[in-house]
């Protein structure tokens, strides 16, 4: 029985001891936040917010470059393309036009070793080599304009300098 009694004693002590804390801490008023402190706070919340909108605007600029350079590329590949278009056009006429007179050119040579020279043979070898020449001329003009092509943009960039 008095281990009971002990442990009653025990516990009455306890609880007056928490409801002696408890009285302190309903007494003492809570310390309100500084004004200073809240003020700081405010001022640290408008700092973040705006280094979020000067980031976020550098990304919508970043953005926009990569657009329009994505834009940019893509309609130099389209023209590159049709350049290349072209040029394997042409490549393929000179290939035809080549072809072409090596066959009249070796008619006329069967000819003059067989003494017979047909004047049809030596026209169909002009023709040959005159459509040959004007393929390989459309085959550089459209490897010019290659080139050209890619000096413009240089030029207006070195007036712009200028």
């Amino acid at each position: 029985m008095t281990d009971i009694k002990q442990m009653e004693s025990r516990l009455a002590r306890a609880l007056d001891r928490i409801s002696a804390a408890a009285g302190k801490l309903s007494a003492a008023p809570a310390a309100p936040a500084g004004d200073g402190d809240s003020a700081a706070l405010q001022a640290a919340l408008e700092a973040e917010r705006a280094k979020t909108a000067q980031l976020t605007e550098r990304v919508n600029a970043v953005r926009q470059r990569q657009d329009s350079s994505v834009a940019s590329l893509e309609r130099r590949l389209a023209r590159m393309t049709e350049q290349l278009d072209l040029q394997s056009l042409e490549m393929l006429r000179l290939k035809k036009a080549n072809s072409k007179l090596i066959e009249a050119n070796r008619q006329l040579r069967e000819g003059v070793e067989a003494q017979v020279v047909e004047p049809s043979a030596i026209n169909r070898s002009l023709v040959a080599e005159l459509e040959a020449l004007r393929a390989e001329r459309a085959a550089e003009l459209a490897e010019m304009e290659d080139v050209l092509g890619e000096l413009k943009p240089l030029m207006g960039a070195g007036g712009r300098d200028a």
